[in-house]
Protein backbone atom coordinates (compact mmCIF):
# COMPACT_ATOMS: atom_id res chain seq x y z
CA UNK A 1 0.00 0.00 0.00
CA UNK A 2 1.64 3.43 -0.73
CA UNK A 3 2.63 5.93 1.37
CA UNK A 4 -0.23 8.22 2.25
CA UNK A 5 1.75 11.43 2.38
CA UNK A 6 3.46 10.66 -0.88
CA UNK A 7 -0.45 10.39 -2.57
CA UNK A 8 -1.49 13.46 -1.16
CA UNK A 9 1.95 15.44 -2.90
CA UNK A 10 1.08 13.40 -6.05
CA UNK A 11 -2.83 14.78 -6.06
CA UNK A 12 -1.96 18.03 -5.61
CA UNK A 13 0.31 18.20 -8.07
CA UNK A 14 -2.33 17.18 -10.68
CA UNK A 15 -4.82 19.36 -9.27
CA UNK A 16 -2.60 22.29 -9.81
CA UNK A 17 -1.10 21.00 -13.35
CA UNK A 18 -4.96 21.11 -14.44
CA UNK A 19 -5.94 24.65 -13.68
CA UNK A 20 -6.57 26.97 -16.81
CA UNK A 21 -3.85 30.00 -17.38
CA UNK A 22 -5.07 33.34 -16.74
CA UNK A 23 -6.53 35.33 -19.36
CA UNK A 24 -4.56 36.79 -21.62
CA UNK A 25 -4.03 40.55 -21.78
CA UNK A 26 -4.92 42.34 -25.04
CA UNK A 27 -2.41 45.14 -26.11
CA UNK A 28 -5.20 46.34 -28.55
CA UNK A 29 -7.12 49.84 -27.71
CA UNK A 30 -11.14 49.52 -27.89
CA UNK A 31 -12.32 51.09 -31.43
CA UNK A 32 -12.75 54.58 -30.67
CA UNK A 33 -16.74 55.45 -31.39
CA UNK A 34 -17.96 56.62 -34.17
CA UNK A 35 -18.26 60.23 -35.26
CA UNK A 36 -21.61 61.82 -34.79
CA UNK A 37 -23.55 62.57 -38.35
CA UNK A 38 -23.25 66.25 -39.33
CA UNK A 39 -26.94 67.99 -39.66
CA UNK A 40 -28.06 68.16 -43.18
CA UNK A 41 -27.95 71.81 -44.07
CA UNK A 42 -30.89 73.39 -45.44
CA UNK A 43 -29.99 75.22 -48.81
CA UNK A 44 -30.71 79.28 -48.66
CA UNK A 45 -34.07 80.06 -50.77
CA UNK A 46 -34.41 83.32 -52.27
CA UNK A 47 -37.61 85.04 -51.72
CA UNK A 48 -38.66 87.33 -54.17
CA UNK A 49 -41.72 89.02 -55.55
CA UNK A 50 -43.27 90.27 -59.03
CA UNK A 51 -42.37 93.75 -60.29
CA UNK A 52 -44.94 94.84 -63.05
CA UNK A 53 -43.46 96.78 -65.70
CA UNK A 54 -46.32 96.43 -68.14
CA UNK A 55 -50.28 95.12 -68.75
CA UNK A 56 -51.60 93.94 -71.38
CA UNK A 57 -55.24 92.55 -72.31
CA UNK A 58 -55.55 88.64 -72.26
CA UNK A 59 -58.19 86.49 -73.74
CA UNK A 60 -60.69 85.67 -70.69
CA UNK A 61 -62.14 82.80 -72.51
CA UNK A 62 -58.72 80.85 -72.82
CA UNK A 63 -57.72 78.50 -69.93
CA UNK A 64 -54.05 79.08 -70.27
CA UNK A 65 -51.80 76.00 -69.49
CA UNK A 66 -48.66 76.94 -71.52
CA UNK A 67 -47.22 79.81 -72.77
CA UNK A 68 -44.29 80.49 -74.92
CA UNK A 69 -42.51 83.80 -76.39
CA UNK A 70 -40.45 83.49 -80.09
CA UNK A 71 -39.74 86.18 -82.55
CA UNK A 72 -41.93 88.94 -80.88
CA UNK A 73 -45.57 86.63 -80.68
CA UNK A 74 -47.08 84.44 -78.10
CA UNK A 75 -47.66 81.14 -79.11
CA UNK A 76 -50.54 79.66 -75.95
CA UNK A 77 -52.38 76.59 -75.04
CA UNK A 78 -55.62 77.12 -73.81
CA UNK A 79 -57.52 73.71 -72.00
CA UNK A 80 -60.86 72.31 -70.91
CA UNK A 81 -62.45 69.88 -72.67
CA UNK A 82 -64.65 71.03 -75.76
CA UNK A 83 -62.60 74.50 -75.89
CA UNK A 84 -58.69 73.40 -76.16
CA UNK A 85 -56.54 74.97 -78.29
CA UNK A 86 -53.61 76.07 -79.95
CA UNK A 87 -52.66 80.12 -80.02
CA UNK A 88 -50.67 82.48 -81.91
CA UNK A 89 -50.83 85.90 -79.85
CA UNK A 90 -50.27 89.80 -80.27
CA UNK A 91 -48.49 90.24 -76.84
CA UNK A 92 -49.53 93.89 -76.73
CA UNK A 93 -52.84 93.76 -78.04
CA UNK A 94 -53.97 90.15 -76.83
CA UNK A 95 -55.43 89.54 -80.05
CA UNK A 96 -55.56 85.81 -81.38
CA UNK A 97 -53.68 85.90 -84.28
CA UNK A 98 -54.34 82.27 -85.58
CA UNK A 99 -55.88 79.68 -84.05
CA UNK A 100 -55.96 75.82 -84.17
CA UNK A 101 -58.53 73.90 -82.46
CA UNK A 102 -57.92 70.55 -80.24
CA UNK A 103 -60.94 67.71 -80.47
CA UNK A 104 -62.80 68.10 -77.82
CA UNK A 105 -61.91 64.55 -76.11
CA UNK A 106 -58.42 66.63 -75.54
CA UNK A 107 -57.51 68.54 -72.98
CA UNK A 108 -54.81 70.37 -73.75
CA UNK A 109 -52.00 71.18 -71.34
CA UNK A 110 -48.47 72.27 -71.77
CA UNK A 111 -46.76 73.99 -74.62
CA UNK A 112 -42.82 74.14 -75.72
CA UNK A 113 -41.23 75.04 -79.19
CA UNK A 114 -38.75 72.45 -80.05
CA UNK A 115 -36.84 74.17 -83.13
CA UNK A 116 -39.51 74.79 -85.82
CA UNK A 117 -42.22 72.70 -83.82
CA UNK A 118 -44.58 73.10 -81.15
CA UNK A 119 -45.29 70.30 -78.83
CA UNK A 120 -48.58 70.45 -76.73
CA UNK A 121 -49.34 67.97 -74.04
CA UNK A 122 -52.43 66.89 -73.16
CA UNK A 123 -53.73 66.28 -69.15
CA UNK A 124 -55.08 62.48 -69.26
CA UNK A 125 -55.10 61.28 -72.90
CA UNK A 126 -51.11 60.48 -72.94
CA UNK A 127 -50.35 61.88 -76.39
CA UNK A 128 -48.35 65.34 -77.23
CA UNK A 129 -49.18 67.30 -80.00
CA UNK A 130 -46.82 68.09 -83.01
CA UNK A 131 -47.23 71.35 -85.02
CA UNK A 132 -45.27 73.14 -87.54
CA UNK A 133 -44.87 76.76 -85.82
CA UNK A 134 -45.00 78.27 -89.37
CA UNK A 135 -48.54 77.11 -90.27
CA UNK A 136 -49.73 75.22 -87.03
CA UNK A 137 -49.62 71.93 -89.49
CA UNK A 138 -50.39 68.74 -88.05
CA UNK A 139 -47.19 66.97 -87.74
CA UNK A 140 -47.68 63.68 -85.72
CA UNK A 141 -48.08 62.78 -82.31
CA UNK A 142 -45.94 61.83 -79.11
CA UNK A 143 -46.81 59.16 -76.65
CA UNK A 144 -46.36 59.16 -72.75
CA UNK A 145 -47.18 57.69 -69.48
CA UNK A 146 -49.05 59.52 -66.65
CA UNK A 147 -50.72 62.88 -67.05
CA UNK A 148 -49.36 65.27 -68.65
CA UNK A 149 -49.27 69.25 -66.86
CA UNK A 150 -45.97 71.69 -67.82
CA UNK A 151 -43.31 71.36 -70.56
CA UNK A 152 -40.15 73.20 -71.15
CA UNK A 153 -37.22 73.43 -73.32
CA UNK A 154 -33.92 74.14 -72.23
CA UNK A 155 -32.33 73.87 -75.46
CA UNK A 156 -30.87 69.86 -75.28
CA UNK A 157 -34.20 67.95 -73.42
CA UNK A 158 -37.50 68.46 -72.46
CA UNK A 159 -38.68 69.23 -68.80
CA UNK A 160 -42.38 67.97 -68.18
CA UNK A 161 -44.73 68.13 -65.22
CA UNK A 162 -47.02 65.92 -64.14
CA UNK A 163 -48.82 67.82 -61.19
CA UNK A 164 -46.54 65.54 -58.85
CA UNK A 165 -43.25 66.82 -57.32
CA UNK A 166 -41.25 64.82 -60.33
CA UNK A 167 -39.61 66.68 -63.89
CA UNK A 168 -38.98 64.32 -66.18
CA UNK A 169 -36.31 64.79 -68.30
CA UNK A 170 -37.45 63.65 -72.05
CA UNK A 171 -36.00 63.26 -75.79
CA UNK A 172 -37.29 65.93 -78.02
CA UNK A 173 -37.36 63.98 -81.09
CA UNK A 174 -38.40 60.82 -79.48
CA UNK A 175 -40.02 62.03 -76.41
CA UNK A 176 -38.29 58.89 -74.33
CA UNK A 177 -37.82 59.96 -70.94
CA UNK A 178 -34.30 60.29 -70.24
CA UNK A 179 -34.08 61.22 -66.45
CA UNK A 180 -35.86 63.25 -64.00
CA UNK A 181 -35.33 65.02 -60.46
CA UNK A 182 -37.66 64.93 -57.66
CA UNK A 183 -38.23 69.31 -56.37
CA UNK A 184 -37.98 69.87 -52.78
CA UNK A 185 -37.93 72.33 -50.25
CA UNK A 186 -35.73 71.79 -47.02
CA UNK A 187 -36.30 68.38 -47.38
CA UNK A 188 -40.48 68.52 -48.33
CA UNK A 189 -41.67 67.54 -51.73
CA UNK A 190 -43.30 70.25 -53.89
CA UNK A 191 -46.63 68.74 -55.31
CA UNK A 192 -48.93 70.19 -58.07
CA UNK A 193 -45.65 71.90 -60.05
CA UNK A 194 -47.54 72.76 -63.00
CA UNK A 195 -46.66 74.72 -66.29
CA UNK A 196 -43.38 75.53 -66.68
CA UNK A 197 -40.54 77.76 -68.36
CA UNK A 198 -36.67 76.88 -69.06
CA UNK A 199 -34.31 80.04 -68.42
CA UNK A 200 -30.57 79.99 -68.39
CA UNK A 201 -30.21 76.05 -66.64
CA UNK A 202 -33.35 76.92 -64.60
CA UNK A 203 -36.80 76.06 -64.46
CA UNK A 204 -39.52 78.12 -63.45
CA UNK A 205 -42.83 75.94 -62.02
CA UNK A 206 -45.83 77.68 -61.36
CA UNK A 207 -47.57 75.41 -58.17
CA UNK A 208 -51.21 74.73 -58.80
CA UNK A 209 -54.09 76.51 -57.02
CA UNK A 210 -51.63 79.18 -55.60
CA UNK A 211 -49.50 82.76 -56.33
CA UNK A 212 -46.18 81.03 -56.16
CA UNK A 213 -43.72 80.60 -58.81
CA UNK A 214 -40.67 78.26 -57.63
CA UNK A 215 -37.17 78.72 -59.63
CA UNK A 216 -35.78 74.98 -59.46
CA UNK A 217 -32.33 73.65 -60.11
CA UNK A 218 -32.96 70.80 -62.53
CA UNK A 219 -29.92 69.11 -61.99
CA UNK A 220 -30.69 68.54 -57.97
CA UNK A 221 -34.33 69.25 -57.81
CA UNK A 222 -33.98 71.98 -54.93
CA UNK A 223 -36.12 75.13 -55.10
CA UNK A 224 -33.45 77.96 -55.14
CA UNK A 225 -36.02 81.04 -54.88
CA UNK A 226 -39.79 80.97 -53.92
CA UNK A 227 -41.67 84.11 -55.82
CA UNK A 228 -44.52 86.29 -54.68
CA UNK A 229 -46.95 86.54 -57.85
CA UNK A 230 -50.42 87.84 -55.71
CA UNK A 231 -52.44 90.90 -56.20
CA UNK A 232 -51.83 91.32 -59.79
CA UNK A 233 -55.41 91.58 -60.40
CA UNK A 234 -57.99 93.50 -58.88
CA UNK A 235 -60.81 91.60 -56.43
CA UNK A 236 -63.14 92.56 -59.77
CA UNK A 237 -60.96 91.05 -61.98
CA UNK A 238 -60.01 88.11 -59.76
CA UNK A 239 -64.04 87.30 -59.35
CA UNK A 240 -64.54 85.93 -62.65
CA UNK A 241 -60.69 84.73 -63.16
CA UNK A 242 -59.10 81.23 -62.15
CA UNK A 243 -55.63 80.89 -61.09
CA UNK A 244 -52.44 82.33 -61.90
CA UNK A 245 -50.85 79.45 -64.66
CA UNK A 246 -48.70 80.73 -67.91
CA UNK A 247 -45.14 81.99 -67.78
CA UNK A 248 -42.94 82.65 -70.68
CA UNK A 249 -39.34 84.05 -71.15
CA UNK A 250 -38.34 87.07 -73.44
CA UNK A 251 -34.54 86.55 -73.55
CA UNK A 252 -33.75 90.14 -75.81
CA UNK A 253 -35.48 92.05 -72.86
CA UNK A 254 -34.56 89.65 -70.40
CA UNK A 255 -38.58 89.81 -68.88
CA UNK A 256 -41.19 87.29 -67.93
CA UNK A 257 -44.88 87.65 -69.19
CA UNK A 258 -47.62 86.03 -67.20
CA UNK A 259 -50.53 85.52 -66.85
CA UNK A 260 -53.38 82.68 -65.70
CA UNK A 261 -56.77 81.09 -66.44
CA UNK A 262 -59.20 83.02 -67.77
CA UNK A 263 -57.52 86.11 -66.82
CA UNK A 264 -58.32 89.17 -68.90
CA UNK A 265 -54.68 90.16 -68.45
CA UNK A 266 -51.59 89.70 -69.41
CA UNK A 267 -48.30 91.08 -67.41
CA UNK A 268 -44.66 92.14 -68.12
CA UNK A 269 -42.71 91.66 -65.22
CA UNK A 270 -39.41 91.07 -63.38
CA UNK A 271 -38.84 89.51 -59.66
CA UNK A 272 -36.90 91.19 -57.18
CA UNK A 273 -35.90 90.86 -54.00
CA UNK A 274 -38.80 90.72 -51.41
CA UNK A 275 -38.90 92.55 -48.23
CA UNK A 276 -35.73 94.15 -46.10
Amino acid sequence: MPDRALCSVILMTLALGCQAPPPAVSSEKPPAPSPAAAPVEHLKVEHLKVKTLATHPHDAHSYTQGLVWHDGKLYESAGNYGASSLREVDPATGEVLRFAPVADRYFAEGLALVGDRLIQLTWKESTAFVYGLAKFDPQGQLSYTGEGWGLCSDGQRLIMSDGSDRLTFRDPATFTPTGGVNVSEDGQPMLELNELECVDGAVYANVWQTDRILRIDPATGHVTAEIDAAGLLTPEESAGADVLNGIAWRPDTKIFYITGKHWPKMFEVVFEKAGP
